[in-house]
């Protein structure tokens, strides 16, 4: 029976009862080691009695007897150690060293000279350690007098002048040494075990403690255990040094080697504290629920054994995620055990009489698992976990994020939802394209489909999405008050959601996503999705300035979606920002030509927030904003036909508007004069007079029709203001008053338009003088008639005009000394 915390680790896979093989049995130790030349793992049983049993798990998952071979008589099997390079069990019983074949087809032999041995431990190199390759570097006085120099071994061993691992030698040289520490009362004791010849060859001698129970050899460090306390020694030096001490009534001490970070557990009591291998605390502490018996590894957890119960711990937080149940209280000792390589994925676990297998479950399962219980912090930390340490892909981290985004946006958490979206670097945007645009729509074969685990519903609109989310909330609130227990979230039952609300949310944090997609490097197709869908968002939160904002700047939305939904919708200004952007010039100035018809010609108001109070702006008329847009574009196009069918409208509103469409030098090709000129409106004078001037003084035209109509138009309205000025005379206006309200509307002109005829007639010669003359011959405009004149070569009459009309003799005499007559004047 499992009882499970968070997740499941391991599960049951096998059990075997050892009475109905051996009876009256009882297990002292316990080892396990697979055999990569066939699917088989052996598992070896030392008991009290002094025999070792056999056991084999075949690839079914069947634990079966083999055999048992006696070891000593009436003296436990205290300590098992697979030699599976040379195919042999090193057994410790009775202060004795024994070797058995793997298969324990022949007698036991003891290994010579020892004897007293209370502790074995097997030197353990760790991945990229220090370890020294000569224990005679640094010898000690009570090293043995006898000993022999022997060839380097340790961290690195040079065969053929390629410095190779310890275990890659003994693989190339069957039958070679094993090194060993050994503790014979208080003498530590180093040496290599020829396992053929079944001889143990003294290397090293230190000087240890007494009362040695438990060992660890990594590298250069040789660490025990003891009632009073653990410490550690060189195997180099023999230097020695206390770890930390045991209080009085402490349990015995217990080691055990974490290979997979290559630290140990020194327990204290119901305390695992971790070392590195030069005894340094590294990380926390474990604390575990009671004391243990027995303590593995498995992956990135340990497990802890105790009266029929295993406790599943993460080394890392210390939390207990998986309890598992074996047997009853009360069974005796037991003892736990992974495979003797440490990379297998099996544990097994023993009482007195029973043996277990377990099977570490994949973490693709786990961390299914964790997500099922909601528990989506824990399953990111699992796979991050797992990604620093290369048991999985890179790709998985961001494959989950995406899971439990799903996940939680299927459990109405629409924030983080998108903020676990946002970390998924595999994820494409038009996985969510479903969730906005019912299927089956333009994007539906983008949406990838069977990519997750199952684990969430099939996309859904997510009006649908929040709809089913409030009934499964209703249903929770149902069951928690009959007592039921559901996985709907205690925030959502205290405090039930608004379906308003819940709505807006899961809109609002669907555009963030898409908002941020758009820096992705997508395709063309996912793109058009991402920026269609994104207006589909914003009109319906009606969220006008992003709706326009995206519409006038670059975008890939697909016009055909999107024209139907802003027209019915009353989303005008969008529309034409979008078709405008798409170059579809005439459906954008029909827009804004229906606006400007629509909206009032008044001021609008805008209201602004500043430094907290609420202020009102005027700015342009909605009329004049229509008319501006109209002008961006018309400024640009090239269509004849199109600029002068909706260039009077806009002259209608703004004559600056109208002149800039017309003289526009932006557009690629200028528009043809004459039909300018012909569908300028006669009434609008300023716009024709500023087009004719745009076209002599900008253009460089030579033209001497254009030339001679800019003049008269000019001449005309000279006429017009003269006559102006003598009616207001006579019904006593200032003149001076007039003219000032004059140029204060005069939008287009910033000189007055006399000025500008008399500018305009001494600069050109291109004009027919004499048309002008007879326009202006009756009038009071006597300058004007003096430079017509003087292009006519008529001397004497600019005189007159200059000394009699103008009475301006200066001027005279200057015009005099032009013409070479200075005695003209006289």
């Amino acid at each position: 029976m499992a009882v499970a915390k968070s997740r499941t680790v391991v599960e049951p896979s096998a059990q075997f009862d050892l009475s109905t093989a051996t009876p009256n049995i009882q297990i002292s130790s316990l080892v396990a080691a697979s055999t990569p030349s066939d699917s088989q793992t052996l598992i070896y049983i030392g008991t009290k009695s002094g025999a070792l049993v056999l056991l084999q798990l075949t690839e079914g998952n069947n634990l079966s007897f083999l055999r048992s071979v006696s070891i000593v008589q009436d003296s436990p099997v205290e300590s098992l150690h697979v030699l599976s390079e040379a195919g042999k069990v090193l057994v410790l019983a009775n202060g004795f060293l024994f070797l058995v074949d793997r298969l324990l087809l022949q007698p036991a032999k003891k290994v010579a000279p020892l004897k007293g041995v209370s502790v074995i431990a097997r030197r353990c190199l760790s991945a990229g350690g220090t370890a020294s390759s000569n224990l005679f570097d640094h010898p000690t006085e009570s090293s043995s007098s006898s000993s022999r120099i022997l060839q380097k071994f340790g961290s690195g061993i040079r065969a053929n002048g390629v410095k190779i691992r310890e275990s890659d030698q003994l693989a190339q040289q069957p039958g070679s040494g094993y090194v060993f520490a050994v503790v014979v009362g208080k003498r530590l004791i180093m040496g290599e075990l020829n396992s053929s010849g079944g001889s143990f060859v003294i290397l090293k001698e230190i000087q240890a403690i007494d009362g040695v129970r438990t060992m660890v050899w990594v590298d250069d460090s040789i660490i025990v255990g003891t009632i009073n306390g653990y410490s550690m020694f060189s195997c180099v030096t023999g230097q020695s040094g206390v770890i930390f001490t045991l209080p009085d009534s402490s349990n015995p001490p217990r080691l055990n080697l974490l290979r997979k970070e290559w630290r140990v557990l020194l327990v204290v009591d119901n305390v695992g504290v971790m070392v590195d291998v030069n005894g340094q605390p590294v990380g926390g502490s474990l604390v575990f629920r009671h004391g243990l018996d027995s303590v593995t590894e498995i992956s990135s957890c340990v497990a802890a054994v105790r009266d029929g119960k295993m406790d599943v711990y993460h080394k890392k937080s210390g939390r207990c995620i998986q309890t598992v149940m074996f047997a009853g209280d009360g069974v005796g000792g037991c003892f736990v055990t992974e495979e003797d390589t440490g990379n297998g994925n099996l544990i097994f676990v023993a009482t007195p009489t029973k043996v277990f297998c377990y099977l570490e479950v994949p973490y693709e399962e786990q961390i299914k698992e964790l997500l099922r219980k909601k528990n989506f912090k824990e399953a990111i930390t699992l796979v991050e976990e797992l990604e620093h340490e290369d048991e999985m892909p890179k790709d998985v981290l961001s494959f989950v994020h995406a899971q439990v985004g799903f996940l939680l946006l299927f459990d109405l958490h629409f924030e983080e939802a998108v903020n676990h979206f946002l970390q998924s670097e595999t994820m494409q945007p038009s996985e969510v394209f479903p969730f906005i645009m019912r299927d089956p729509n333009r994007w539906s074969l983008l949406v990838p489909r069977n990519r997750y685990w199952g684990l969430h519903p099939p996309p859904a609109p997510l009006e649908e999405v929040v709809d089913n989310g409030l009934v499964t909330i209703q249903r929770a609130l149902f069951l928690r008050k009959a007592g039921v227990e559901t996985a709907v979230d205690d925030h959502f039952i205290l405090n039930p959601p608004n379906r308003a609300d819940l709505l807006e949310s899961a809109i609002r944090n669907m555009i963030r996503y898409l908002e941020a997609s758009r820096n992705k490097d997508l395709t063309l197709s996912v793109r058009e999705g991402v920026d269609t869908l994104l207006m589909y968002l914003y009109r319906a939160l009606n969220l006008v300035s992003e709706m326009e904002k995206l519409a006038s700047s670059e975008n890939y939305c697909v016009v055909e979606e999107l024209e139907n939904l802003l027209d019915e919708t009353g989303h005008l200004r969008t529309l034409a920002f979008l078709y405008a952007n798409k170059g579809m010039n005439s459906k954008a100035l029909a827009i804004w030509r229906i606006l400007a018809r629509n909206y009032s010609s008044g001021p609008r108001k805008d209201h602004v927030m500043e430094n907290g109070q609420t202020t009102t702006v005027t700015s342009l008329s909605a009329q004049e904003i229509a008319a501006t847009e109209a002008s961006k574009i018309l400024e640009e196009c090239s269509d004849q036909d199109l600029v002068l069918q909706h260039f009077y409208w806009i002259a209608d509103i703004d004559q600056v508007l109208a002149v800039k469409v017309l003289t526009s030098e932006k557009r690629e090709e200028q528009l043809s004069p004459a039909a300018v000129l012909a569908a300028i409106d006669p009434k609008k004078i300023e716009i024709r007079q500023r087009y004719l001037q745009w076209l002599i003084e900008d253009q460089d035209s030579n033209d001497t029709q254009f030339h001679t109509m800019y003049a008269l138009s000019l001449a005309k309205s000279a006429l017009e203001t003269v006559e102006e000025v003598v009616s207001s005379i006579s019904i006593g206006v200032n003149p001076g008053e007039m003219n000032s309200n004059e140029s204060e509307t005069d939008a287009i002109f910033e000189s007055p338009v006399r000025e500008r005829l008399q500018i305009f007639l001494q600069s050109s010669d291109l004009y027919d003088p004499l048309q002008v003359l007879e326009l202006i011959e009756n009038s009071e405009l006597w300058l004007e008639k003096a430079i017509l004149y003087r292009k006519l070569g008529q001397e004497t009459l600019v005189l007159q005009i200059l000394a009699l009309k103008l009475e301006d003799s200066e001027a005279a005499e200057q015009y005099c000394a032009e013409i070479g007559r200075p005695d003209a004047y006289m």
